[in-house]
């Protein structure tokens, strides 16, 4: 055999030199964004922000009335500082995902959106944490449910 036929032919140069423009030219798919989201973000963030400063009895007051039939805002101060102080301070976070229900396990029908974001914290870099928003009678999102894993 001569060292020609090891030789990729002109077809298959070409093939693999036109795949790559292939690939870029299609066309890329657009997924639309549900119009809750923008707003349902801010609100976790805006309440997240509060439970970073520490301020456990602003972040208290600004959750749903759900969030605050289930206990009292001292016993959510003692529950949240038992999950975060062994944590560590704060170093990250990114929201990776964001779901729309109309209701949740024991829960009445309603609007509710659940997120789960990536949080890196000092003694936890692989930690994440997840919020349950539900929007209230006057439109606004509130949180209802919080969970750090």
């Amino acid at each position: 055999m001569s060292g020609d036929s090891a030789r990729p032919s002109r077809r298959a140069l070409l093939r693999a030199a036109l795949v790559p423009v292939a690939v870029a030219l299609a066309p890329a798919r657009v997924f639309a964004q549900d119009p809750r989201s923008t707003a349902v973000a801010a609100a976790a963030r805006d309440w997240l922000a509060l439970v970073d400063r520490g301020d456990t009895a602003g972040a208290y007051k600004a959750a749903g009335a759900k969030f605050r039939s289930t206990m009292a805002s001292e016993a959510w101060g003692n529950a949240l500082n038992s999950q975060r102080a062994p944590r560590g301070k704060l170093l990250q976070r990114s929201l990776a995902q964001t779901s729309f229900k109309a209701g949740l396990p024991g829960a009445p029908e309603g609007e509710y959106a659940v997120l789960l974001f990536r949080t890196s914290f000092e003694k936890a870099p692989d930690a994440g944490e997840s919020l349950t928003l539900e929007r209230d009678k006057d439109g606004v999102w509130r949180v209802v449910g919080y969970f750090i894993r």
